[in-house]
């Protein structure tokens, strides 16, 4: 194996974003998403319109910071195409509920791309689709048959979102923010109930021992499909 082939990951997509090769980008973004859908279509383009304005590349190492308002089809098209995401932390989520990208720099240089009320709306546009997946996805109850059609219509509505004008989906603004410092690297500490490892700041002290918070049933913070809350505490340990 030559190491020098594996010096840049991204350089596949790197290179679709200044080609500006959106088919290409949605397809790798499908691998991540497990389908094609509009809203995964929207985040690339507005991920592209993003790095290009701000002429900038990502090699996961936060010198490049996205935030996302939502956490829907969206923002897995502005994870891919972007390079951020939170496991290397440089994606960071407000739990705002609107399809819309931050992206900085670390001087703060900022674009904030939204996506406009009309690009969301889609029930005089798709009236076929739209039904679907009030059936399939919103009501579960659609068949086998219903989903497999409403997957393939997606993929046309997708792949056809990224012939649009960007200012037909989305209004752009320029803006200067205050970007978080770098992640820190925080020492492990050992559960003394369960003896996993955690990151010291998640510990909690039981007897004077550190305790994870599972083992402590303290409330803790989730991020599910309904957005981010506050999670009662369970009643036995795992």
């Amino acid at each position: 194996m030559d190491v020098r082939d594996l010096e840049n990951p991204r350089q596949e997509i790197e290179k679709a974003v200044v080609d500006g090769d959106l088919q290409r980008l949605l397809r790798l973004s499908g691998m991540l998403h497990g389908h094609y859908c509009p809203g995964s279509a929207l985040g690339v383009k507005a991920a592209v319109w993003s790095m290009k304005e701000l002429g900038v590349k990502s090699t996961g190492m936060e010198e490049v910071i996205a935030i996302v308002e939502t956490n829907s089809c969206f923002a897995d098209g502005v994870q891919l195409v972007t390079g951020c995401s939170l496991g290397n932390n440089a994606l960071i989520y407000r739990d705002y509920g609107r399809t819309a990208l931050t992206l900085a720099r670390r001087t703060g240089e900022a674009v904030r791309i939204a996506a406009r009320p009309d690009a969301l709306s889609m029930e005089e546009r798709e009236p076929e689709a739209m039904a679907l997946f009030k059936k399939v996805v919103k009501e579960r109850q659609g068949t086998v048959e219903d989903d497999k059609r409403l997957r393939h219509l997606w993929i046309g509505i997708s792949f056809k979102m990224l012939d649009m004008p960007d200012e037909a989906l989305f209004n752009m603004t320029r803006l200067k923010i205050d970007v978080p410092s770098y992640a820190r690297i925080f020492t492990s500490v050992k559960c003394s109930i369960c003896g996993e490892s955690i990151m010291e700041p998640r510990a909690r002290l039981i007897d004077g021992k550190p305790a994870c918070v599972q083992c402590s049933r303290q409330e803790y913070y989730q991020l599910a499909g309904d957005g981010m809350s506050v999670v009662a505490p369970c009643k036995t340990a795992k």
